[in-house]
């Protein structure tokens, strides 16, 4: 890379960052989600937006080289990593026996009413991509029931209700949910990768993926206390970073070598990580985030905005069909469940839109799978506008409910 080509890079990252931090602060300013504002400052950017006004600086500013796109889609993957990894800090799946019925019966509203509507309108999206039929109608089926445990973590903490029953609750049936999501979705994209598929095939998928999500999880927190107890405890913290992002990084290659898809492996590793109840990790931790959603995860944002071609990729049916399919599906699949074990039914309906908000990973799933050839540039925008517009409408609606009922808050 020369010098000119350099500059040109660091000035198009600068300008990510810059709109993506910016457009976060205005919607964090109007009560809005942050991740949709950094979205929406990277379309500001994109073909959307500047390559209407000016299409030669756009071309100039993000394909000005040969090698650019290629650097440009290390920082996307990176950032997703990195949204990933801090997302499974927060999967503390501890609860109290009364609370256990109530998880579980949103687990299956949310998991199962959900999958079962989308694997069934899969055939009706269309896909002009070169998918694998299986494939693409998993990832559809999953797009419909993913929920956003960073965007609703994030609302909760804005609200200030993070501490709630309310909020407990939804984030470990949301946890627990999008595990057993992103199993199938390293499932998705390996069956993807195959040339030829027999049942046998998807078996071992399965079988390699619940393997190494097991071991991860059972095996390496023990691995990492027996390390810990020479090192962790005269570690700096900046060494404990690097030690903690070595770890990240590490079993998200693991996870690519094995061909089980890298976004699982980083939510995994996060998922271990989180386990450790030490000051001096809970402290590190929370500098990793602070990088990750001041840097990184920005970054990563702008640039899914960046790829939205809304003149040339936006079709009005697929669109507003499958946000008005999977929206009411999962809100009435959950706030049925949480009825049926005997929450109110203003309860029952606040689980339901916060249990719909599909945010970062349901970008994050867009974005996978439109690498892995799954799904086409429309689909992409569509699953990408269905994650901004869930996210919108379950700020405002938690923030209204606010107003009127603080037992939210309790």
């Amino acid at each position: 890379m020369s010098d000119s080509e350099l500059s040109q890079f660091l000035l198009s990252i600068a300008l990510l960052l810059s709109a993506a931090l910016a457009g976060g602060h205005l919607f964090a300013r109007l009560g809005m989600p942050r991740v949709v504002g950094e979205i929406c400052g990277g379309l500001l950017l994109g073909p959307s937006v500047l390559g209407l006004i000016a299409p030669n600086l756009q071309l100039w500013l993000f394909q000005g080289f040969t090698a650019q796109a290629v650097v440009l889609s290390v920082f996307y993957w990176l950032g997703m990593i990195m949204l990933m990894f801090t997302a499974g800090f927060s999967i503390t799946p501890k609860l109290e026996a009364r609370d256990r019925v109530l998880v579980l019966a949103l687990v299956a509203g949310g998991l199962g009413p959900p999958f079962i509507a989308g694997w069934l309108s899969a055939p009706w999206l269309g896909n002009s991509a070169a998918a694998d039929p299986l494939a693409f109608t998993l990832v559809v089926a999953i797009a419909t029931s993913v929920t956003s445990i960073p965007v609703i973590s994030r609302i909760f903490i804005d609200l200030d209700i993070m501490n709630s029953d309310f909020a407990k609750l939804t984030l470990v049936a949301a946890a627990a949910q999008d595990l057993v999501l992103w199993v199938m979705l390293a499932v998705a994209t390996a069956i993807q990768m195959e040339t030829h598929v027999e049942i046998s095939d998807i078996g071992g998928v399965v079988a390699a993926t619940l393997i190494f999500a097991i071991a991860s999880v059972l095996f390496l927190p023990a691995l990492l206390r027996s390390v810990g107890r020479a090192t962790i405890s005269d570690a700096s913290e900046p060494m404990l970073m690097s030690y903690l992002l070595l770890f990240c990084l590490g079993l998200v290659a693991v996870a690519s070598l094995f061909e089980i898809n890298l976004v699982f492996g980083a939510l995994l590793a996060g998922l271990v990580i989180g386990r450790f109840q030490s000051t001096q990790l809970a402290a590190t931790r929370r500098r990793i985030s602070d990088m990750a959603i001041w840097f990184f995860v920005p970054i990563y944002f702008a640039l899914v905005g960046l790829k939205l071609d809304l003149p040339g990729d936006f079709s009005l049916m697929p669109v507003v069909g499958f946000i008005v399919l999977s929206s009411l599906v999962k809100i009435t699949s959950v706030a049925l469940a949480a009825r049926l074990v005997r929450s109110s039914a203003a309860r029952a309906l606040d689980f339901g839109i916060t249990m719909n908000a599909r945010g970062g990973p349901g970008i994050v799933l867009a974005s996978v799978a439109h690498a892995a050839g799954i799904i086409d540039d429309a689909l992409f925008v569509a699953f990408v506008l269905a994650s901004i517009f869930t996210s919108l409408a379950t700020g405002s609606w938690l923030r209204w409910r606010l107003s009127r009922d603080t037992a939210l808050a309790v």
